[in-house]
């Protein structure tokens, strides 16, 4: 994967609209993850960004994943205890694990927006955001 083979203009344009600077380090990770697709860890993500001849240390993955995360450009699924996965993501959705291989699936988002569950009244705090994660065994495994 190669930095020239990614859609570098429309990186740019979704950190600018997100107002975040378009650093080297911000759009190396957000070109990887939106070019591969799929849930990766921040160890797959040096990895996918060192196949095109870059270099990032995982710190700085760390804290790209961080920044674009919390400006709504990456969404960390929730597979469950281990590593935390991040995809690109452009719009809401949730996510549907394996037990048996541990495969993540999105599920879309019937609202499409979030928060997409209304918490009870009893919640100490305004709530901004809710995942819903099924877990089960995807088809392929259970046909095994």
């Amino acid at each position: 994967m190669s930095e020239t083979s990614r859609d570098d203009v429309r990186v740019e344009e979704l950190l600018r609209g997100a107002d975040l600077r378009s650093t080297r380090p911000r759009r190396l990770v957000l070109g990887a993850l939106r070019e591969v697709g799929g849930h990766r860890s921040v160890d797959e993500i040096v990895r996918l960004v060192g196949a095109g001849g870059a270099s990032l240390p995982r710190m700085t993955v760390y804290n790209v994943v961080a920044d674009l995360t919390r400006a709504g450009l990456l969404m960390c699924a929730d597979a469950g205890p281990g590593r935390a996965l991040y995809e690109a993501a452009d719009a809401w959705h949730h996510h549907f694990v394996c037990r048996v291989c541990g495969d993540v699936y999105d599920v879309p988002c019937i609202e499409g927006r979030k928060p997409c569950l209304e918490p009870p009244d009893s919640v100490p705090g305004t709530v901004d955001e809710a995942q819903v994660i099924f877990r089960g065994v995807c088809h392929s495994c259970a046909s095994r």
